[in-house]
């Protein structure tokens, strides 16, 4: 495997597609002008957002392969590991455009404030953004837009302008996920009834022994999906985050084990996976409003009653 080289710098990125710099932290290309870049893989220190326009060779992020049909966004933040690779070929034509931007160019801007909540950032390759025409040409235009204030000398105001156009073309990315989570709602709800399954297989085994409470990401893991792009599905699909979903799926089961009585509430936390019974009081009695002891005898007192009548 090649070595993975580091993208620390606006300057470099620009020197890979032999384009010039217009300033040191950010940067927009056509890619289409650039010179043919080298296959291989990067280490980024800089934020990247990608649009490809025509179908090229094969992106590698992460440990995935993502062949880009037109029209496809992908972004990567600092930390993650993106490249090209096609066989036998030492560098590829890139096309569409890409905008690459260091995390000091929005320091002490608002962008700044919001950047955690473009979770998509952390989406895997196979859950790229795929635009319709509409959307791709709305797209285009922010491009444009950032690459015109670029073309200015830089002055007091660039910084700002900069960020808020970044922040433009990234809350319309934010739109557009949404559109593609309706629109492939079909596939979605089929991780729903996956993720269902797997919570059932989960508490119906001894790995709430072994391995606890099972978290957002092993869950994902198991349903082949980023955490932040199976989290953000089921919030959008439930109302509810991931972690709520499997809490309310908790508390459920732990209601029905509590009919059996020659169970204590200890065993009961035990198996559903609670190091401590006081974690599962505390969790219980926070969702149903009584406590497991209280629960298991008003449960009880309505079982009698039921049958007097």
């Amino acid at each position: 495997m090649d070595k993975i080289r580091k993208l620390q710098s606006v300057g470099q990125f620009n020197a890979e597609r032999g384009q010039r710099v217009l300033h040191p932290l950010v940067s927009v290309l056509d890619q289409s002008q650039s010179r043919p870049v080298q296959t291989g893989r990067w280490l980024s220190e800089l934020y990247i957002v990608f649009l490809k326009q025509d179908k090229c060779a094969p992106l590698v992020y992460g440990r995935q392969h993502y062949d880009y049909d037109e029209g496809t966004m992908l972004f990567i933040a600092p930390g993650q590991v993106f490249g090209l690779e096609e066989d036998e070929a030492e560098s590829i034509q890139p096309t569409g455009w890409a905008l690459a931007f260091h995390p000091d160019l929005i320091r002490g801007t608002a962008l700044s404030q919001h950047m955690k909540e473009y979770s998509f950032f952390a989406y895997e390759a196979n859950e790229a953004l795929h635009l319709s025409d509409r959307e791709r040409a709305l797209v285009v235009e922010c491009f444009r837009k950032i690459g015109d204030e670029l073309a200015y000398p830089i002055d007091k105001h660039s910084k700002r302008l900069i960020a808020t156009n970044i922040e433009l073309l990234l809350n319309y990315c934010v739109r557009f996920y949404d559109r593609q989570f309706i629109t492939r709602d079909h596939v979605h709800k089929d991780v729903l009834v996956r993720f269902e399954a797997l919570l059932d297989d989960y508490f119906g085994s001894n790995k709430p022994q072994t391995g606890g409470l099972p978290t957002v990401r092993y869950c994902a893991e198991q349903l082949h999906l980023s955490a932040n792009y199976f989290g953000d599905l089921v919030k959008k699909e439930t109302g509810q985050s991931a972690q709520d979903y499997i809490q309310t799926k908790v508390i459920e089961l732990s209601k029905e084990r509590m009919f059996d009585l020659s169970k204590s509430i200890s065993e009961i936390a035990y198996e559903m996976g609670f190091k401590y019974p006081q974690h599962f009081t505390r969790l219980f009695k926070q969702r149903v409003g009584q406590s497991p002891n209280e629960y298991r005898r008003t449960a009880a007192a309505d079982g009698r009653e039921r049958l007097l009548n």
